[in-house]
């Protein structure tokens, strides 16, 4: 027995560092066996599967119920799912599969693609376009996980794969690295080219309609859009009409023009021209004006008056001969490239109304003629609704027009005269370039890249305590005048961000990036977004 317990040693400790050894060996089971049981419980998973998918819709092997939005499609699978590698088996859902039903028909901007987002959203526009992150819809659009799951509901994280990069590498919310609002990081005023101080025009609303609180007489001109959300563009219609260019509104005498002798016309030289553009004349009342020998005067005076538009124009036309397309706008076309198409579709507006005009002439030539111009401006219209076409902006812009070298100076001196008397009525709001009035910008489009909505936030706060940049509540009633600088159209009285990053915090309002930006250009407003296309 002793020399059994010999020749069998004792396990206790394993090296040096006396690492304690399990006393029993441990053997595996037969590999057979394992072989067998390994594959039986797969034969059983894999009889279920095709059962299921055979006869009970792949319910076992749906990633969960779908959306409200597809939910129509749920026993369908192969609506969104491509067949598989293997039988039975689906593919994951392209971006082709989705644009069969939520692109328009014929659409070439795509308004559900990167491109889309990369035109309408970025900041960055050219280097966004050669990011590597173009990834499928659904990567974003998460689908299966119930009827409450809203698709639109996409995270931060998302964003951020593109948005945080080397060169601003701490952004990661609206409260944490995101980049000021660009007017307020550049000082820009936005270009309105009208003369209009806020603080007077408020104190004479509050005057003229009674009112106390001068938020009721911001919005006297400031309209809400149906819904609440925007506000409409300014109308001088709707908004200075009432003050405005009343009865009493006269233009100075000025020289009547007489063979070469520079000056205006008179009415009954517009009628004999019988052209397109001088058909308003026929039904403007000769009552409106005072002719006194040599001189003339037109009053009362109307907005866009087109006695004073007409005699600008041909103004302008001596001084400029070579104006091009840019005669058929009513005030310049110097605007930035993303509003260029707003001008072509104007100078086609133009061009309609004036063969319009000669519909009713009997004569052959002219209505081949008539026939020739449609089919010319059904082309451009066409080209027009086409968002990549290539628009030359340069045609519309009379800063780079060359003045008529056969003038004298003495010519050119007497030409500007008329024009800053026939214009002087309209100087009171308006500025003038190169014998032109300025364009309006009637609608701020200050934030072009995010979305606001005034109804949503008029609970939360007044207008004026968000909108500070005018000192409303220093001068409103006070004897002391505001500065130009103080109070102008020009100046952007939108808050910046840390005014909104009081409320929209992870705490309190939402601060996700969807709260503000949309991936997608809004479809039902493509046709306005088609303005900002670069």
């Amino acid at each position: 027995m002793a020399n059994q317990e010999k020749r069998t040693p004792k396990k206790g400790t394993f090296a040096d560092v006396r690492l304690p050894v399990f006393r029993k060996y441990i053997f595996p089971g037969t590999r057979f066996k394992m072989i067998l049981l390994g594959g039986g419980a797969a034969l059983v998973v894999l009889t279920y599967a095709l059962f299921n998918i055979l006869f009970q819709k792949a319910s076992f092997i749906s990633n969960g119920p779908l959306t409200s939005n597809h939910a129509n499609f749920e026993e369908e699978c192969v609506s969104c799912h491509a067949p598989g590698d293997f039988p039975g088996s689906l593919a994951a859902v392209t971006n082709e599969r989705c644009s069969s039903c939520h692109e328009k028909y014929g659409d070439k901007l795509g308004v559900y693609t990167y491109a889309a987002h990369y035109i309408y959203r970025s900041d960055n526009f050219d280097r966004l376009r050669s990011n590597p992150h173009e990834r499928q819809c659904y990567v974003c659009h998460a689908e299966h996980q119930g009827r409450e799951n809203r698709l639109t509901d996409v995270s931060d994280k998302e964003c951020l794969v593109c948005h945080r990069d080397e060169r601003n590498p701490h952004f990661s919310s609206f409260n944490d690295g995101h980049p000021q609002f660009e007017f307020v990081r550049t000082s820009r005023p936005e270009q309105t080219n009208l003369r209009f101080p806020h603080i007077m025009h408020i104190e004479e609303i509050q005057k003229k309609e009674g009112l106390i609180d001068i938020e009721q007489a911001c919005l006297y001109c400031h309209k809400p859009q149906a819904d609440g959300k925007n506000f409409q563009p300014i109308s001088f219609d709707e908004s200075c009409d009432a003050c405005h260019l009343t009865t009493t509104d006269k233009t100075p005498f000025l020289p009547v023009k007489s063979g070469r002798s520079i000056g205006v016309e008179t009415m009954s030289s517009i009628r004999a021209r019988e052209g397109a553009r001088a058909l308003w004349a026929f039904y403007t009342n000769e009552n409106e004006f005072r002719v006194q020998g040599a001189v003339m005067q037109k009053g009362p005076l109307h907005h866009e008056d087109p006695w004073v538009m007409e005699n600008l124009a041909l103004l302008r036309k001596e001084l400029y001969p070579d104006l091009g397309i840019a005669e058929l706008l009513k005030s310049t076309g110097d605007v930035p490239s993303y509003e260029v198409r707003k001008l072509y579709v104007e100078a086609v507006k133009t061009l309609r109304s004036y063969a319009d005009g000669l519909r009713s002439r009997p004569e052959p030539e002219i209505q081949r003629e008539l026939l020739l111009i449609g089919r010319q401006l059904d082309k451009v219209e066409e080209t027009l609704r086409d968002p990549y076409a290539s628009l030359d902006d340069t045609k519309f812009l009379l800063s780079t027009t060359v003045e008529n070298p056969r003038l004298s100076t003495d010519d050119k001196n007497q030409i500007l005269r008329v024009v800053d008397n026939l214009t002087k009525p309209c100087q009171k709001c308006h500025s003038l370039s190169h014998a032109t009035i300025l364009r309006v910008r009637a609608d701020q489009k200050t934030l072009r890249r995010a979305e606001f909505n005034h109804r949503a936030h008029i609970l939360q706060r007044r207008c004026l305590e968000c909108h500070t940049a005018i000192p409303f509540a220093e001068f409103v009633g006070s004897k002391a005048r505001p500065t130009e600088a103080q109070d102008n159209a020009g100046i952007q009285n939108i808050p910046s961000i840390e005014t909104c990053q009081q409320c929209h915090t992870a705490e309190n309002g939402s601060n996700a990036c969807i709260t503000c930006h949309e991936f997608h250009p809004n479809k039902n407003q493509r046709s306005n977004l088609l303005l900002y296309l670069h």
